[in-house]
């Protein structure tokens, strides 16, 4: 699958089979994630992989109903902002360093053809504490988002037509 490819037929999977995700895939889909561009290349984020079905039920529970997708996928990616490693000039760069982490690594997977559906974390403080209580994450950790990957139980057959003529505009409002 080439690259636009991948980004246009990528979609929101919240259902998943029982099929384990390899450590190798599992590997990949991190590496997609820190290889993306961050704020003066400080590389500002972690994350916490989680397989133990007990977790994932909790961190489904701390987001609330939107989260239900942890409760059968294989693997709960959470990804967190390193405080200890932001940008001083500008630290807040972090949330926008997680999105782009977090968006590579759900393109990886599509390409390997594993399903993922991205939950939001930041900045709904319940949720950003609940987590870092549940992980008992240092202050110098933000959770930003929570990435559910799995291999669909269903195919996806539905087609994404997203282009909006209306959102773009050409040199001036």
């Amino acid at each position: 699958m080439d690259a636009l490819e991948n980004i246009l037929k990528r979609v929101s999977v919240r259902q998943y089979s029982d099929q384990p995700i390899s450590d190798e895939d599992l590997r990949k889909i991190l590496e997609a994630g820190m290889s993306g561009p961050s704020c003066k290349n400080t590389r500002d984020w972690s994350f916490i992989v989680v397989r133990d079905r007990d977790t994932l039920n909790k961190m489904a529970d701390i987001n609330g109903a939107p989260a239900t997708p942890l409760k059968s996928c294989q693997v709960g990616i959470l990804v967190c902002g390193d405080l200890t490693r932001s940008f001083e000039a500008a630290p807040e760069y972090w949330i926008v360093d997680g999105c782009i982490a977090a968006q590579n690594m759900i393109l990886a997977a599509n390409a390997l053809g594993i399903g993922s559906v991205w939950l939001g974390t930041w900045p709904q403080m319940q949720r950003v504490e609940g987590q870092a209580k549940l992980f008992g994450l240092p202050e110098t950790q933000k959770p930003h988002s929570i990435i559910a990957f799995g291999y669909p139980k269903e195919p996806e057959t539905k087609e994404k037509l997203l282009w909006e003529e209306d959102r773009v505009h050409y040199e001036k409002w």
